[in-house]
């Protein structure tokens, strides 16, 4: 639930989304795509183009890589934000339709109420 939610994040968790705001911007596609047109004629200057090709090839795969679980942190905090807010419309929803039931006296409003607060949380019994 959204008060079981600290605002306190370690500092991989800041570090990384400091990068997820960095590299998501359009200034850095651009800055990306330009290296490589900047690269991709410099092969000329080298003797050995196996050597040049391997030198990029480590090098993008290295920053791809690193990318991937910095952005992947940033995607599984923000999955796990929304998952507690929809538990807490969820859970306020279900409460004001069991009021409303109480009220009317509604079995199939009942029976809403009861899956709907049997739904709040499936997210950790379903996920892998």
């Amino acid at each position: 639930m959204p008060t079981d939610v600290t605002p306190h994040l370690s500092l991989f968790d800041r570090f990384a989304t400091q990068a997820a705001k960095f590299v998501s911007r359009a200034w850095f596609f651009t800055a990306c795509v330009l290296l490589v047109l900047l690269w991709a004629p410099s092969i000329l200057l080298f003797g050995n183009v196996d050597t040049w090709q391997l030198i990029i090839n480590t090098v993008t795969t290295i920053v791809t890589f690193l990318l991937v679980a910095l952005l992947q942190n940033t995607q599984t905090r923000s999955d796990a934000a929304i998952q507690d807010k929809l538990n807490a419309m969820a859970a306020a929803m279900s409460t004001l339709m069991s009021h409303t039931a109480d009220i009317h006296d509604r079995a199939e409003l009942h029976q809403a109420v009861k899956e709907l607060r049997a739904a709040v949380g499936l997210e950790d019994e379903e996920s892998a």
